[in-house]
């Protein structure tokens, strides 16, 4: 029996063309690009063609105003903590479903005077951009809302937050964190009309271990992490030169195959759904009444334990994560699900399911086949 591969948001497939121009890259580019020589010229240079495909895709309108990281957790945290230091201003505003690196870093900052304002969302995990702007204040450094939920795979109207916060006050930060919606959605600085980005390689079919955050001109940046003054002294760190380029790689890709992945993955994940929905009637499917990434379906099962059903839908070749996680042994609902207004109990019904850019057809009715089978077997 193959195995399904439904738990892309988590982590999905490196792409062959990343790969093969992380190859090129370990053979020719190897070299630490701050160096001064020959082969770390070579470096530099293969990493600034990538900084400048980079920034074009994104809409950076200069390419020294995107900084490497080592994923998007690090992104978030020079997005919102570094952003926040470099102001004079001591308050982070940020929604109640954010990844928790925009979250932890935000809540960090409180030793440093800072406090946090954070903004509920709806049943459907939509957060309000009204209800944002009212939580701006004179005092406020950075705003941060996500642009696709991770768990539940809703998006959020970032643009007309960003619009409503700027007409409070324009000088306000707005960093959006764009981790789950690169692959599906056209995520620029324009699109989104955010002062910050966050990106993860690993995504889209980059490596594991890199990312972005692009930033607008203008907006000041402290480093949160401190050593050789890489990156305009904003991210210091040796750079990851092949990382970079496969990242940038598998950005070329996802852009240009973008309309193609929506049209495909949507297939597969309403006929998922669909299926399912016939098989198993008692399933409901969180924020199917919104706007939402059509690689992601959540899923409420009443009655059923997640990590019951993921370990028996394991054993007939289907991978995919719950809606809780596991932390120093104790299993804790998710924050996102309890914004969202569900009990501890129902959190912890619920499976993500997500499919990526190389989901084949016919996965969506196969998996919902196997899901189905289990669930009979458990009900």
């Amino acid at each position: 029996m193959s195995h399904i591969y439904l738990d892309h948001a988590a982590t999905t497939t490196l792409r062959p063309a990343a790969k093969a121009a992380m190859d090129r890259a370990y053979e020719t580019a190897n070299a630490n690009a701050s160096g001064l020589h020959g082969p770390a010229r070579a470096a530099k240079n293969a990493m600034e063609a990538a900084r400048e495909e980079a920034a074009e895709l994104l809409g950076v309108a200069r390419p020294l105003d995107l900084i490497f990281t080592s994923g998007g957790t690090e992104a978030d945290n020079l997005g919102v903590a570094g952003t926040s230091l470099a102001s004079d201003r001591r308050t982070v505003v940020v929604s109640a479903v954010e990844h928790e690196a925009v979250i932890r870093s935000a809540e960090s900052l409180s030793r440093f005077g800072y406090s946090l304002n954070v903004v509920p969302v709806d049943r459907s995990c939509r957060v309000s951009p009204g209800a944002v702007a009212e939580a701006v204040d004179a005092d406020t450094a950075v705003v941060s809302v996500m642009a696709a939920n991770n768990e539940i795979g809703v998006i959020q109207p970032v643009a007309d937050i960003v619009t409503a916060v700027k007409a409070v006050d324009s000088s306000v930060a707005v960093h959006t964190d764009a981790v789950q919606a690169f692959v599906s959605e056209n995520i620029t600085m324009e699109t989104t009309g955010a002062d910050l980005l966050s990106l993860a390689a690993h995504k889209f079919g980059g490596p594991k271990g890199v990312g972005l955050l692009a930033v607008k001109t203008g907006v000041n940046v402290d480093p949160v992490l401190h050593g050789g003054g890489q990156e305009a002294g904003r991210r210091s760190g040796t750079y990851n030169v092949a990382g970079i380029v496969g990242m940038v790689s598998a950005m070329r890709e996802t852009v240009a195959n973008r309309e193609e992945f929506r049209m495909r993955v949507a297939t597969e994940r309403d006929a998922f759904e669909a299926v399912l929905a016939d098989l198993w009637p008692h399933a409901a499917f969180n924020g199917d009444d919104v706007p939402r990434l059509v690689q992601h379906s959540h899923v409420h099962f009443p009655g059923l334990l997640a990590e019951t059903l993921l370990i028996r839908i394991d054993q007939v070749g289907l991978a995919a994560a719950a809606g809780s996680a596991c932390q120093s042994g104790a299993v804790e609902p998710s924050h996102v699900l309890t914004a969202m207004g569900f009990s501890t109990v129902e959190a912890g019904e619920c499976v993500r399911f997500t499919f990526g850019w190389d989901t084949e057809p016919g996965t969506g009715v196969d998996a919902a086949r196997r899901l189905a089978a289990v669930l009979g077997d458990l009900s």
